[in-house]
């Protein structure tokens, strides 16, 4: 995929990452800042989401981890262990929030 469509796709998963937030009624900041969308909870914990455009790979960063995935067959799978972008954003999320949280791409 050229460095445009990452870009793109990246885009538009950023953007309803914040609207599944929303959507959840989670009580959270998102910002989006160039390639790096970061979820801030009311306790200081924070999730970060980070495209890294040389790799084509979305990052999570959360407290119980660092997770990258690289586009495979139209779904974002993690190398390390084959998990699913939207089910890792969810879990880690979820324990942020201390509330069930549902994404997926």
């Amino acid at each position: 995929m050229s460095e445009t469509e990452f870009l793109s796709i990246s885009d538009d998963i950023f953007r309803r990452i914040e609207n599944a937030l929303d959507d959840a009624g989670l009580d959270v900041d998102c910002v989006i800042s160039g390639n790096v969308l970061e979820i801030e909870f009311d306790d200081g914990a924070k999730v970060v989401v980070n495209r890294h455009v040389p790799n084509q790979e979305l990052w999570i960063a959360a407290k119980s981890g660092g997770f990258h995935f690289a586009r495979r067959d139209g779904q974002w799978i993690a190398a390390r262990d084959g998990a699913e972008f939207g089910a890792t954003l969810s879990q880690v999320v979820s324990a942020a929030a201390g509330e069930t949280f549902q994404f997926s791409v």
